[in-house]
């Protein structure tokens, strides 16, 4: 229901209470933290809106008049309504800033989201963190069915519920063991990679949908010809390592491998496949609290690295 404009706000009813109590319009001024002048004209406004005085001034202070005497017993539940209103709001706030539920993806998992959770509890030390890892696609569904309040995902592109923006950005490269004929070539061509046999992460996981796409952009009607599907990076990296067959992981992923000669990045002519990583959260809504601390961090990173 709409409440009349005849209803004084919050701040003069509770001010009225105080002068009441303290038996002062300074004193209680100085009690809620404004000067006189102020104090007056809060009393003021109060009795524009009521048609009446509700103080009446005297040497020694200030005392209710009849009429004030009326606003302030009415005023008494509504006061002690927003306050109990404070209070809950509060709880709400401090339970919101004492948790956030994190979905991210095995890559942001493993080499990107510690260092931005130390940051996180340097900042916020009482903050507790429940994080999720699982594919892109269960990264999506769970932020938008509110079971995570932020996630962080690797897919090219975004269904229509969620929103986002660029925390990170990496490249996936075919890797192969030295040992494997790829491996000692200069370059290979698409066509060549096409026919591979690959490791791959299974469906739904950011890495394979970004490859999938960059490869339908030249070849449409390719599709993968996959000796395992592996649900874990660490785990194509071992058997891409093994020997196995070669496998399409993140740049980020592969990076001590590749430095360490355990594999080696394969280059394929004509073909780049440069991503970004993303924080989404739910379409029309704001990130709040440490979901929003969060995703800070992760930004002003990216920006640092």
């Amino acid at each position: 229901m709409r409440i009349s404009n005849h209803v004084p706000d919050l701040s003069a009813l509770d001010l009225l209470l105080s002068v009441i109590e303290l038996g002062s319009l300074g004193r209680a001024a100085q009690a809620h933290g404004i000067s006189q002048p102020s104090a007056s004209s809060r009393i003021r406004y109060l009795e524009q809106l009521v048609g009446a005085p509700v103080l009446h001034r005297t040497s020694l202070g200030s005392v209710p008049t009849a009429t004030g005497d009326t606003i302030a017993a009415l005023a008494q539940d509504v006061i002690s309504a927003a306050q109990r209103l404070d209070s809950g709001i509060t709880r709400i706030r401090a339970d919101r800033d004492g948790h956030v539920q994190v979905a991210a993806s095995q890559t942001v998992v493993e080499y990107l989201i510690p260092r931005w959770l130390k940051e996180l509890r340097a900042r916020s030390p009482q903050t507790a963190v429940t994080l999720n890892a699982c594919n892109s696609t269960d990264v999506g569904a769970a932020v938008a069915a509110g079971r995570a309040n932020l996630g962080f995902v690797e897919s090219p592109s975004l269904p229509p519920e969620l929103a986002g923006t660029t925390v990170a950005r990496d490249e996936l490269l075919v890797v192969a063991p030295p040992q494997h004929p790829w491996g000692r070539r200069t370059a290979i061509t698409i066509d060549e990679l096409a026919a591979g046999t690959l490791l791959h992460r299974e469906v739904g996981s950011g890495a394979r949908t970004a490859f999938e796409c960059a490869m339908q952009k030249h070849l449409p009607d390719w599709r993968p010809n996959a000796l395992f599907e592996l649900s874990s990076t660490p785990a194509i990296k071992n058997a891409a390592v093994s020997g196995l067959a070669p496998a399409v992981l993140s740049s980020l992923a592969v990076a001590r491998e590749l430095k360490n000669g355990s594999l080696t990045a394969v280059a394929v002519s004509g073909l780049r496949m440069h991503r970004s990583l993303l924080a989404v959260w739910p379409v029309g809504q704001r990130l709040t609290g440490p979901a929003r601390d969060l995703c800070s961090i992760a930004l002003r990173m990216r920006t640092a690295g």
